[in-house]
């Protein structure tokens, strides 16, 4: 959060919800959270809060390098672990280390890679947590392992979330989502039809059960351009009277992709 002019000052929260909520009621102006990941895909959570719970916008996105790291409770070898804590994207993205190296752990969901680290250091059974480097150096806690996500080019996007999203920059991409109420041949297509009759490129589509019945689905669709340029408005508004539900969740300027020489999360 920002306190006046001065530069951004970093606020740590418990979860994705807390840190929206943070935003929500003035106690933080933006909230940094992931949404996608390399070799996981969507952020599940940040989707359905974008969908269904806040009405801040995407102001921004970045895209970084992650490196895990396997972090044991004082005393404790790799060999005597009965339990590893982490994200549950966390532990997906070490998947394969996980059966090489500690086949007869138990993974265990924390909310966040930090919290990983509380919960292995309250834990009661010998622990590990998957986090990052610079959790340990907080925490205090001996890195056992390091980089041992599954795969090198392991990069997670985030987005940046506020009460009002950019201006244009001439660089940017829109995300909104939309369902229909009604299942029909062609729904979809008619209305990713917009985009394509005005040569607007889609650079991500996906879909989310709508929450209120089985085989319903929300659709997520991220576009080039901005919601003011006038070709996009166009197709925004067209597909809004196709749609039940329409919902702008924001405008930005597209990230540029970090290197492996960016410092990890």
């Amino acid at each position: 959060m920002r306190g006046g002019a001065g530069p951004a000052r970093l606020v740590p929260f418990g979860s994705i919800a807390a840190v929206v909520r943070a935003v929500e009621e003035g106690a933080a102006d933006e909230a940094v959270v992931p949404i996608e990941n390399s070799l996981e895909g969507a952020v599940t959570h940040t989707a359905d809060l974008l969908i269904h719970h806040t009405d801040l916008r995407i102001r921004m996105e970045v895209v970084l390098p992650i490196h895990h790291c396997l972090l044991l409770q004082p005393d404790v070898r790799v060999e005597e672990v009965q339990v590893v804590y982490s994200h549950p994207q966390a532990l997906a993205q070490c998947r394969g280390y996980l059966a090489r190296h500690l086949s007869g752990a138990a993974p265990v969901a924390s909310l966040s890679t930090a919290g990983a680290v509380r919960d292995m250091q309250g834990s009661d059974r010998p622990a590990a947590a998957i986090s990052s480097r610079r959790a340990a150096e907080i925490s205090g806690v001996a890195v056992a392992d390091g980089n041992i996500e599954d795969r090198g080019n392991n990069k997670t996007r985030f987005v940046v979330l506020a009460v009002g999203d950019a201006p244009r920059t001439g660089r940017d991409k829109t995300s909104i989502c939309f369902d229909f109420s009604e299942d029909a041949a062609g729904t979809l297509h008619g209305a990713l039809g917009e985009f394509a009759t005005r040569g607007i490129n889609m650079i991500r589509v996906e879909s989310r059960p709508d929450k209120r019945s089985l085989g319903r689905y929300v659709f997520l669709i991220d576009i080039e351009g901005h919601r003011e340029d006038a070709v996009v408005g166009a197709a925004l508004a067209r597909i809004e009277a196709r749609a039940t539900m329409f919902k702008v969740l924001g405008s930005y300027p597209r990230a540029k992709v970090l290197d492996s020489g960016t410092r990890p999360l």
